[in-house]
């Protein structure tokens, strides 16, 4: 026989026409503030698992109960390492509501990658998967022979038997009161460190970026704003929780804003048409590659998609035309691009839903309310509107600094507080920001400086190219080369597009090699991972 679940007390429901609450203080308080608000509105819909905003913020209540009756301390910091899926959302943000710090830990890692996340971030609880695409997580982790570090216990939310069950974590919860629950979430401060995400390590091994509640609830809070996020609205999440866009402007913005939570657990172009059109999806975001697959999936027509309203998309460069035909192929009239890093919480400014598809293709708006971006020289001078230079960014949001690397922290976040974002980017006499490279990825051919994202800008609007990415490579003449690697929807010849660029470019920056490949290397975020290319370029590898 089992207790009757215990049900967090919250105010009584919203009226659905009243404007959106200011946020809690905290995430601790956000599934209880969300119940207060949305109450009976539908708020997750996840296979057979459907929840309002009161039914699920009793379920995250219920995971902090467990985490209390676990051991887990107010500053512990907690790893989640599995896909998409009501269980993520509620033993992560039950642990949260416990006081503990979440580290999420990227599906895609092997064991040894895992394995550093979590001896490094010093994660003392790991909730994990058995059998998700035939991989068992957890298996896999403790068979490696890795140091787990300071890791002293593992929970299963799928596929467990026994001890280490989500069902046994549950049922230990029961005995916790319901009051000692919500004295442990009151007592969490909006300066604590909320979470730990990882950077993708595009530049050598990633690091921890550390940031509080405060921060978190105000910058989501304003992009959910400026993105038009509505209540009733029914928001299709393909991107990975781990990833700030997966877990922040989706499940946080959710819980913000009313908005109706659709996990995915892995991208399938043929699933998400079939569950837009049966779930009357009305957002959603991911990189340009997304959008392309919908768009050019041969059944798309045979799929009711009028429900969608707003796109969303970003971390690479997104033509005009992908812009116009996300409006007129899926028919959603707001599209907004955006910028933003981990250092920054995820967002650092927004292009506005309405702007015209020029404007959404060349640029990623205005700064967020609060946050200030210049441009800098090579030795700190503050740049004119239309030179580029490097992107610096100051705000709220900018993170008290990188896990237990005041090295590291130093050198990105400089004097007075403007992080250094190793982004190439120019400001407009708008203020509109354009992102136009990394520094890193800067080659120099004869002496002249090569930007690769100049050149890749210039090859997918080409009609027979869908995507891009150029790196440099040694020559013996030159210095340096651009080498394209190019995934392609047509026959084209290298002769063609050394024509197509050269009539586009100043000839020291045309391609020397092309590749044609099946798919760029990507992170979850969607930005290209090109120290392989580069490896490929040089010979190094296949």
């Amino acid at each position: 026989m089992t207790s009757p679940r215990q049900t967090p007390q919250v105010p009584p429901p919203r009226s659905p026409s009243a404007p959106p609450p200011a946020p809690p203080a905290t995430l601790a308080l956000l599934p209880a503030h969300a119940a207060a608000a949305y109450g009976d509105r539908e708020a997750l819909a996840d296979g057979e698992v459907r929840r309002t905003f009161a039914e699920l913020a009793a379920d995250i209540a219920a995971s902090a109960r467990a985490a209390i009756a676990h051991g887990i301390r107010p500053g512990d910091r907690v790893a989640v390492w599995a896909p998409n899926g009501h269980r993520w959302i509620t033993a992560a943000l039950g642990a949260v509501g416990a006081g503990a710090v979440l580290v999420p830990v990227n599906t895609r890692y092997k064991p040894a990658e895992a394995a550093d996340v979590i001896r490094r971030s010093g994660a003392r609880v790991l909730f994990t998967e058995r059998g998700f695409l035939g991989t068992d997580y957890a298996r896999d982790l403790h068979a490696s022979g890795e140091d787990l570090g300071a890791l002293a216990s593992t929970v299963i939310l799928r596929g467990g038997r026994g001890p280490e069950s989500w069902q046994a974590y549950l049922a230990a919860g029961r005995s916790v009161p319901e009051a000692e629950r919500a004295d442990r979430a009151a007592r969490v401060r909006p300066d604590d460190v909320c979470d730990v995400l990882y950077t993708s390590g595009t530049t050598g091994r990633s690091k921890g970026v550390t940031s509080t509640h405060a921060q978190t609830l105000r910058l989501y809070a304003s992009w959910s704003e400026l993105v038009t996020l509505r209540p009733g609205d029914r928001y299709l999440l393909v991107n990975p929780f781990f990833h700030t866009f997966g877990y922040k402007a989706g499940v946080l913005a959710c819980l913000l804003r009313g908005v109706t939570m659709l996990p995915e657990a892995r991208y399938d172009t043929d699933r998400i048409l079939r569950r837009m059109a049966e779930e009357r999806v009305t957002c959603l975001m991911g990189p340009p590659t997304v959008f392309h697959g919908l768009l050019r999936h041969p059944d798309r027509a045979a799929h009711d998609l009028s429900a969608l309203r707003l796109a969303g998309t970003g971390a690479a460069r997104v033509p005009a035309s992908l812009v116009e035909e996300i409006r007129a192929g899926l028919g959603a009239p707001d599209v907004f691009t955006a910028y933003g890093l981990t250092e920054c919480g995820g967002v650092v400014s927004v292009c506005p839903t309405d702007a015209d598809a020029d404007t959404l293709a060349r640029t990623v708006g205005p700064p967020l309310p609060g946050t200030e971006v210049r441009i800098t020289g090579p030795l700190g001078a503050v740049l004119p509107p239309g030179e580029p230079g490097e992107v610096q960014v100051r705000g709220y949001h900018v993170t008290p600094g990188y896990l237990d690397d005041p090295a590291a922290t130093a050198e990105a976040v400089l004097p007075g507080g403007w992080l250094r974002t190793g982004d190439v980017g120019v400001l407009d006499g708008r203020g509109y920001l354009s992102i136009t490279d990394r520094l890193k990825d800067m080659y120099v051919v004869g002496g002249f400086n090569a930007y690769p994202a100049e050149v890749e800008n210039v090859l997918v609007t080409h009609p027979a190219v869908t995507d891009a990415a150029v790196v440099g490579a040694p020559d013996e003449r030159l210095g340096e080369v651009g080498v394209a690697y190019l995934v392609t929807s047509a026959p084209v010849t290298a002769e063609e597009l050394t024509a197509w660029t050269r009539e586009r470019l100043a000839n020291f920056k045309v391609p020397r090699r092309f590749t044609v490949v099946g798919e760029l290397p990507r992170n979850a975020g969607g930005k290209l991972l090109k120290e392989g290319l580069r490896r490929a370029a040089r010979g190094e590898s296949a």
